[in-house]
């Protein structure tokens, strides 16, 4: 009926409840390659790739998966459909990502990034799927600091109660992997304050989080406790030694931002002390530090001092915002001891 009137917005509405049905899984594909093709011309390009995308789960295997949403992307390659395309492109790149072919994934997704910022309203469920499937890919590469930037931007593109409990508590197990091993990576604040890590408190990964935390506070003392648990991961136990050395660069960073800007000359001692290291092993600590840019500043090697100008910003958990505010409490109590002693000792001149 709604195909004779050529109401197709209104069928287009009720393709969407069709598929959005559970119920609906067994019969998905058929009734795209017998009904949905007939007309898929006259409905929006964007839904149509979605009811193909829903479809695809249904074939015998990858390579048949791959020969259907190749042909979807060929349909919807025109100047009129640009956001369908980007969407079939990046979805396609997941199929070949499934059957590992990695080389083939990367260049299709390359491809979408340039037309991303162009795509109708930036629409989220584009966004959601290119970050999605990229993070799979960074993943398959052991690329852990690529991995960690665009699972979370994935995460910003949808709504948490639109993953199972088992895709988040997944999830939030290859993020804080990703956090721990990455290399450019000194600052968990956007992870630990993100809701996704609830998922894991009441489970057997609850050490996961807490050697985040540890990390991130540059806590020496619960990184050994927690060391322990390195063995249940063979990638994290392979990495101790990384590990040790990012809890010291944290330890280090952590140091120099608890302390106020006059006073951020630190000597040797001093850092030896913070960071559990042996004397001989800081200076090594201080140039690593100045490399990555967690730290900005100079060494006086003769004086055994290193003078901070600069500190890398910190997303800040709820303890490391109320040490910063009794920071300036403190600040705000000199400033008013001085303009007091000022006050008092230029009474006279006041007056005069």
């Amino acid at each position: 009926m709604l195909t004779k009137s050529r109401l197709w917005h209104q069928l287009t509405d009720v393709l969407k409840e069709f598929y959005g049905s559970p119920l609906s899984a067994d019969l998905r594909l058929r009734v795209f390659t017998q009904f949905v093709s007939s007309f898929q011309t006259k409905i929006n390009q964007l839904s149509l790739v979605s009811f193909a995308l829903a479809s695809a789960a249904q074939c015998a295997d990858s390579g048949e998966a791959l020969q259907f949403v190749s042909n979807i992307v060929d349909k919807v390659n025109s100047p009129e459909s640009v956001d369908a395309y980007i969407y079939a492109q990046i979805e396609l790149a997941r199929v070949k990502l499934s059957l590992q072919d990695l080389e083939g994934a990367k260049t299709l997704l390359d491809e979408a990034s340039k037309s991303l910022d162009s795509v109708i309203a930036n629409s989220n469920i584009i966004n959601a799927a290119y970050y999605a499937v990229s993070s799979e890919y960074f993943k398959l590469k052991a690329d852990f600091t690529s991995y960690y930037r665009n699972s979370l931007l994935y995460l910003a593109c949808i709504e948490l109660k639109d993953l199972s409990q088992l895709q988040q508590q997944q999830r939030a197990y290859d993020l804080a992997v990703a956090a721990l091993l990455g290399d450019k990576i000194y600052n968990f604040g956007e992870l630990l304050l993100h809701p996704i890590l609830e998922s894991l408190k009441n489970t057997e990964y609850k050490w996961l989080c807490d050697l985040l935390f540890a990390l991130n506070a540059g806590d020496i003392k619960s990184f050994e406790q927690l060391s322990g648990h390195l063995s249940k991961q063979p990638l994290l136990q392979n990495s101790l030694p990384f590990l040790r050395q990012k809890i010291c660069l944290t330890a280090l960073t952590e140091a120099v931002f608890q302390r106020p800007t006059s006073s951020r000359i630190l000597s040797f001692d001093t850092i030896a002390k913070e960071t559990h290291l042996v004397h001989n092993e800081v200076e090594h600590l201080i140039m690593k530090a100045l490399s990555l840019g967690l730290l900005k500043g100079f060494i006086d090697q003769v004086a055994e001092t290193v003078i901070i100008t600069w500190v890398q910003p910190r997303v800040m958990n709820l303890a490391q915002i109320e040490s910063m505010r009794q920071r300036l409490v403190k600040w705000d109590s000199e400033v008013k001891n001085l303009g007091d002693w000022i006050q008092d000792a230029g009474a006279d001149i006041w007056t005069n």
